[in-house]
C-alpha cells in the first residue's frame, strides 16, 4: 500500500542560517513517520521526477520586499505547507509517480542532515535581505507579475479576436456563462463561437496567453445561491464548468459571484453562501486538476460569512484558488451625492467616507485574512463616471464635503498625506495645460452631457475630444475641458463648469501607480474592467510597463 500523508508542519533550523524545514507526517499502514524536508528538496524532487503536470508552490523569496516582519513568515509558510501537501497527495495519486524510487526516499526518514548548501528560497525571509538573497543566487528570475483583462463577449465586433495584440495580456477572462435555473450555464447568442474563437486566436498568438471562462457577474448572479446551495445541484454545477473547460480547451474557470451572502442585484442570498462557494471551489479543484486556474472576482472585503460579517480566515479558500480578482472599482459612482473616485488607491487624506474600499485597504483586509499576496490580482478599471455637477474637485468620498473649498486643489487643511506609491508617477501640477492646437485650427469643443449618470469607456472620453492623446503617450485635456488631480485618492478628474459635468476616470499616471503598489506588495498582478474600454492598447501597456513587464 502507498504511503499517505496525514499533515504537514513545519519548524525552524539555524545552520547554515535561519531556514524552514517542512515536517511531513508519512503514514504507512498505520505507522506514522515525520520527514522533515526544505523547499528547495521539493524542487530537486520535481526535477528528478520529472513532473510537469503537478505544480509545487511557487518560488517567493526573490519576489518579496524584505523587512524584519514575522507576518510575512507566517503567510510564506502557511501558503507553502497547503500547497506542499496538495503536491505530495497528487503525486501519491498519480500511477506514473507514486512507485517511482526517488519518491519513496524521499518520503523514508533518514538520519543524515539536510544539505548544507544554502538556498535562499529555504530561508525565513525576515531573516534574510534581498541583498544578502540575491548573492546567494545571482541567476535567479525576477518575479513574473501578471497583467490580465476581461474580455466580454459583446467586445467581439469592435475588438475581434482575430484582431487582438495578445503580448498584452497573460490571461484573459472571457465573460461571461451564467448560472441558470438548472444549475448548468446559459451563454449569450453567438458567445460559444466568439469564445472558440479566441481561445483559437490566443494559441496560434505564440504568446501563451490563457483563456480563463468567466462565470456570473452583476446581472448574471441570480442563480449562484442554488447552484452552490446543496450537494446535488453542486455537482451538476462543476460538471457544466468543468464541461466548458474542456469542451473549449480553456485555461480555467473565474467564479463572479455578486455576492455570497449578499443582495447584489437583487439576488437571493443566504448565511451559508460562503461555506457554500468553499465546497464549489474545492470540488472544482478536485475536477480540474492542480494546473488549471481558478479563480473569483471579489470585492475589498473578504467573503461575508454566516454571521454576516468577512470572514477573519480564508486559507482554505486560496488553497483552492490560483487567483482572488480585487474588483476596486465602482467605489464611488454616478449614485454619488458628488463626484468622487471611481477605483482609489488609498485614503490618503484619512477622509474617506469608506475607507475600507481602496486598493491599500483590500490588500490590507485580504492579506489579514490569510489570503496570500501572491495570489492576488489587484483590479483597474478603464472606464470612469460622468456626472452632472459645477464642482471643480473630487469631494464625493469625502466625511465632509463642505470641509473642502469650491475651489481646492489640494487636501482639506489639517489633512494627513504621504504614503508609499502615492503619486508617484502623478503629474507635476494638479491641472495640465491644454494642447495647443496647430497653427490654423481650433480645439473642438468636447460635450459629454449625454452621459450624464454613466459609466463612460476611457475611450470615448479621448473620442469625444475631452482627453487628447499627447506625443509621450500621455493624455491631456481638450475640448474646453479643465483636468484636476485627486490627492487624497490618487485620481484625475475633468470638470467644465459651462457644461455642469464632471469626469471621474483613471488614466496613465492612475493606473501606473496602481500597478506599482501591486508590484511593490509581491502580488500577482492586475486586471481591466475591461479591455474594450482601453483607447487601443495604451493604458494596458502602461500597467504592463509599471509591473516591470
Amino acid at each position: 500500500m502507498s504511503p499517505s500523508i496525514k499533515s504537514v508542519g513545519h519548524t525552524t533550523a539555524s545552520t547554515p542560517r535561519p531556514h524552514i524545514l517542512y515536517k511531513l507526517e508519512v503514514d504507512r499502514d498505520g505507522q506514522v513517520d515525520v520527514v522533515k524536508k526544505r523547499y528547495s528538496e521539493f524542487v530537486t524532487l520535481s526535477t528528478t521526477l520529472g513532473v510537469k503536470d503537478i505544480e509545487l508552490p511557487p518560488k517567493r523569496i526573490l519576489a518579496t520586499t524584505f523587512i524584519p516582519n514575522l507576518w510575512i513568515d507566517d503567510t510564506l509558510i502557511a501558503e507553502r505547507k497547503e500547497g506542499l501537501k496538495t503536491y505530495l497527495d497528487t503525486l501519491l495519486a498519480t500511477p506514473q509517480y507514486k512507485d517511482n524510487a526517488a519518491l519513496e526516499e524521499f518520503l523514508t526518514p533518514t538520519l543524515l542532515a539536510s544539505p548544507r548548501q544554502f538556498d535562499p528560497e529555504d530561508a525565513l525571509p525576515s531573516t534574510l535581505s534581498r541583498k544578502a538573497a540575491q548573492q546567494l543566487a545571482p541567476a535567479a528570475a525576477a518575479a513574473t507579475f501578471i497583467a490580465a483583462a476581461y474580455y466580454p463577449d459583446w467586445s467581439a465586433d469592435s475588438f475581434p479576436p482575430e484582431g487582438l495584440n495578445y503580448s498584452k495580456f497573460d490571461v484573459l477572462f472571457f465573460a461571461f456563462a451564467v448560472p441558470n435555473s438548472s444549475n448548468t450555464l446559459t451563454w449569450d447568442n453567438g458567445s460559444q463561437a466568439i469564445l472558440q474563437r479566441l481561445v483559437s486566436s490566443a494559441k496560434s498568438s505564440g504568446h501563451g496567453t490563457k483563456i480563463v471562462l468567466s462565470v456570473g457577474g452583476w446581472g448574471g448572479s441570480t442563480f449562484f445561491h442554488q447552484a452552490a446551495g446543496t450537494a446535488a445541484s453542486r455537482a451538476t454545477f462543476v460538471a457544466a464548468l468543468a464541461s466548458a473547460v474542456s469542451t473549449f480547451g480553456l485555461d480555467g474557470i473565474d467564479i463572479d459571484w455578486e455576492y455570497p451572502n449578499q443582495e447584489g442585484a437583487g439576488n437571493p442570498f443566504g448565511s451559508a453562501d460562503a461555506a457554500n462557494l468553499l465546497l464549489v471551489l474545492t470540488a472544482l479543484r478536485k475536477s480540474l486538476g492542480t494546473t488549471k486556474i481558478i479563480s473569483a472576482a471579489v470585492t475589498d472585503l473578504p467573503f461575508i460569512g454566516s454571521n454576516g460579517s468577512p470572514l477573519t480566515n480564508v486559507s482554505a479558500y486560496a488553497a483552492q484558488m490560483t487567483y482572488a480578482n480585487l474588483m476596486n472599482y465602482d467605489i464611488f459612482g454616478d449614485w454619488s451625492d458628488a463626484p468622487g473616485p471611481n477605483a482609489p488607491l488609498g485614503n490618503l487624506c484619512g477622509t474617506s467616507s469608506q475607507p475600507e474600499y481602496s486598493a491599500e485597504a483590500a490588500f490590507a483586509q485580504w492579506t489579514a485574512a490569510k489570503f496570500p499576496a501572491s495570489k492576488l490580482l489587484l483590479g483597474l478599471p478603464l472606464y470612469g463616471y460622468v456626472l452632472n455637477s459645477t464642482k471643480t474637485v473630487l469631494t464625493g468620498s469625502f466625511t465632509s464635503p463642505e470641509s473642502v473649498p469650491e475651489n481646492a486643489s489640494t487636501p482639506a487643511a489639517g489633512a494627513v498625506t504621504g504614503g508609499e506609491v502615492r503619486g508617484a508617477n502623478k503629474r507635476p501640477a494638479h491641472v495640465v495645460p491644454a494642447p495647443v492646437p496647430k497653427s490654423g485650427t481650433t480645439a473642438a469643443a468636447a460635450n459629454l452631457q449625454s452621459w450624464w449618470g454613466q459609466q463612460i469607456p476611457f475611450g470615448s472620453i479621448v473620442s469625444s475630444g475631452a482627453l487628447v492623446k499627447q506625443a509621450d503617450g500621455t493624455y491631456g485635456e481638450g475640448g474646453g475641458f479643465t483636468m484636476g488631480w485627486d490627492d487624497c485618492s490618487d485620481t484625475p478628474f475633468l470638470f467644465n463648469t459651462a457644461q455642469q459635468t464632471v469626469v471621474s476616470y483613471d488614466d496613465t499616471f492612475s493606473l501606473s501607480d496602481k500597478a506599482a503598489f501591486a508590484k511593490s506588495k509581491a502580488m500577482a498582478g492586475c486586471f481591466t474592467w475591461s479591455l474594450d474600454q482601453d483607447d487601443g492598447v495604451t493604458l494596458q501597456t502602461a500597467i504592463r510597463t509599471a509591473l516591470g513587464k
